[in-house]
């Protein structure tokens, strides 16, 4: 995975505009300066001529060596570090120079070097704190094309880390102020891949298909084909998918021989989805395998795909086991590149919130100190200005106290957002089972009863396909609306993660856990969904655990709910399932659906394993 982040993040770092010094002065008679120049522009094009020159520098560096030319070694020397992947040494080389070095041409190229390096080891917080360091260079006195370097590179690290609007501004800049092809090429692409991420993405195909010439113009292969790749999205969203898969079959075997396994991947996996949907399941199995085969890497959207095809074909084979076991591998990829995406926009808040508390910081110092220089006049004149004093030291206070109430906001903001679900506003799949598992130690010591209730809404998965992500998000948060009456403030309830909530009901047996079941269940039922623009029918399907049969312990309780929630969308879904035994110690169930309402033996299952060929 590593080696694709370091072709991805040190493709760019040739600088636009650099002049390719000739076979001819690379001989014993080239000059020092001649040879670090050939050095400097073969380090990204010609990595092994590239490492040649740098040990021959290395070893005859002249006694005289003037501060540049040591400032210039020494980046080469970190660029080399990084890439034969001994990152962290490549790092701290970077950084010591970025200290050191005495002009704003070498800090930005150090700087934009420790940038890389850090997207490439996914340390998106370093590369961001780096990052905001280098960008106030670039008001300097600099030469256009280190400039231009930072941007672009600021314009990728946003875009790694989700802030495509960002991105898309930061490649603008590039494309504002360049005209030299192969910058324009990588911008461009840049640009494109956040609009498209955006929903912004350019109407007519003539952007796309210029960008595709000036790259293949560079024999830049790898980016012209993700640009080819972004437009075959492009066509299939637009209905054209017959011209979408004509594209990439026609450009595959180039895509092949680049070797550069996402961008293989995302070929393959594109096919496969596309052939599935035009009803040749062979042909989009074969491409899937080839993505899970040739993609490469555990967090890329290509991968989740290819399982999630694979899943497709096995089920319209009508084959359950191979379907099921597709089906994990497609859910584990899924959680990993839905985490990777979480870890990498965390760090954008968490350096953002830095940025925040930093400048506040300096604000106050500021402050500090124009009050202490006032301090010092007023101590040098007469008695009469001794009440000024006492003012300015009530200000001083009065400021700290402020900034220190502020800093307290922020840290109260960043626990929130640690412990709250952004798209619903309830708790978390964390903060849910730390405080049930708190509430479920207390109600045992104190011997009270308390119920677990999990419902997943069914069929969410249609609702997405059919209407939009967008639609989906909404849906979300009118469940939580919905059920929100029917809970009190001692209970606790918790999305999980998807379309699956859990609600931890304090002093409740199983009759009225199923009460509150039932109510929640027909207030989801009743939920308008014009207001998303869209009439469909929204509904849920509820498993119940409780301490009187299931214990305090958590685990137990969400296995116990999830094996009746697996069975109320195996009796016909919207309906409620309570854990049980058969016999008079069972409880009794709502009059709505009676038949759904209990379950006949206990299963033991450990929590997370539970994957529905049927569900959703």
């Amino acid at each position: 995975m590593r080696k694709q982040w370091l072709m991805v993040c040190l493709l760019v770092s040739l600088l636009p505009g650099a002049v390719v010094v000739g076979a001819e002065n690379a001989g014993p008679t080239a000059t020092f300066d001649a040879r670090l120049e050939q050095a400097d522009t073969l380090r990204s094009a010609d990595p092994a001529t590239f490492r040649e020159l740098l040990a021959e520098l290395n070893a005859t560096t002249p006694d005289d060596l003037t501060a540049g030319q040591g400032e210039r070694l020494d980046y080469l020397n970190a660029y080399a570090l990084v890439l034969g992947g001994r990152y962290e040494e490549g790092i701290a080389a970077a950084t010591a120079l970025f200290e050191r070095a005495q002009g704003a041409n070498m800090k930005v190229r150090a700087g934009a070097l420790v940038v890389n390096a850090r997207a490439i080891t996914r340390d998106f917080a370093g590369g961001l704190r780096m990052l905001g360091k280098v960008l106030p260079f670039t008001r300097d006195d600099i030469d256009d094309a280190n400039r231009e370097h930072v941007f672009g590179v600021a314009a990728v690290i946003h875009n790694q880390a989700g802030q495509y609007r960002i991105g898309r501004e930061y490649a603008e800049r590039v494309l504002s102020t360049t005209e030299a092809p192969r910058a324009r090429c990588f911008a461009g692409q840049t640009r494109l891949q956040a609009m498209q991420e955006l929903k912004q993405s350019p109407a007519e195909d003539r952007e796309f298909t210029a960008l595709v010439d000036v790259c293949e113009a560079q024999r830049e292969a790898v980016v012209a084909n993700l640009v080819r790749a972004m437009l075959a999205r492009k066509w299939d969203g637009e209905g054209n998918r017959p011209r979408a898969v004509a594209i990439l079959e026609r450009h595959l075997p180039e895509v092949e021989r680049t070797g550069y396994p996402p961008l293989i991947g995302e070929f393959h996996a594109l096919l496969a989805e596309y052939k599935l949907a035009a009803g040749d399941p062979a042909g989009a199995d074969a491409h899937a395998l080839a993505t899970i085969e040739r993609g490469g890497g555990d967090f890329t959207r290509s991968l989740v795909a290819a399982h999630l095809t694979r899943y497709r074909v096995a089920e319209a084979r009508n084959d359950p086991v191979q379907a099921l076991a597709h089906y994990r591998r497609y859910a584990e990829a899924d959680k990993a590149q839905l985490d990777e995406v979480k870890a990498r926009e965390l760090a954008y808040q968490i350096v953002s919130h830095e940025t925040f508390q930093q400048t506040q910081q300096i604000e106050l110092l500021n402050r500090q100190n124009e009050v202490l220089q006032l301090q010092q006049r007023v101590q040098e004149q007469s008695a009469q200005n001794s009440r000024l004093l006492v003012l300015m030291l009530l200000l001083l206070l009065a400021s700290i106290a402020f900034w220190a109430y502020k800093t307290k906001r922020v840290q109260v903001s960043l626990r929130h957002l640690a412990e709250t679900d952004a798209l619903t506003g309830i708790s978390n799949r964390h903060h849910f089972n730390d405080r049930a598992a708190a509430t479920l130690a207390r109600s045992a010591r104190m011997g009270e009863d308390a119920a677990l209730v999990m419902f997943d809404l069914d069929r969410f998965k249609s609702i997405n396909d059919h209407y939009g992500h967008g639609v989906g998000d909404w849906v979300l948060q009118r469940v939580v609306e919905a059920c929100a009456t029917a809970r009190r403030d001692v209970d606790w309830f918790g999305r999980l993660g998807g379309e699956e909530f859990a609600l931890l009901l304090v002093g409740a047996d199983g009759a009225e856990a199923v009460r509150v079941a039932e109510e929640c269940r027909r207030c989801i039922a009743a939920i308008d969904t014009r207001g998303s623009g869209y009439a469909f029918a929204v509904t849920a399907s509820f498993g119940i655990s409780t301490t009187t049969l299931s214990g305090y312990d958590l685990t137990r309780l969400l296995t116990h709910a999830d094996r009746m929630l697996y069975r109320a969308k195996r009796g016909g879904r919207n309906r409620v399932c309570l854990y049980g035994i058969p016999g008079p110690a069972a409880l009794p169930v709502a009059d709505a659906h009676p038949p759904s309402a209990r379950m006949d033996e206990p299963v033991s299952l450990h929590t997370g394993e539970r994957r529905r060929a049927t569900a959703s």
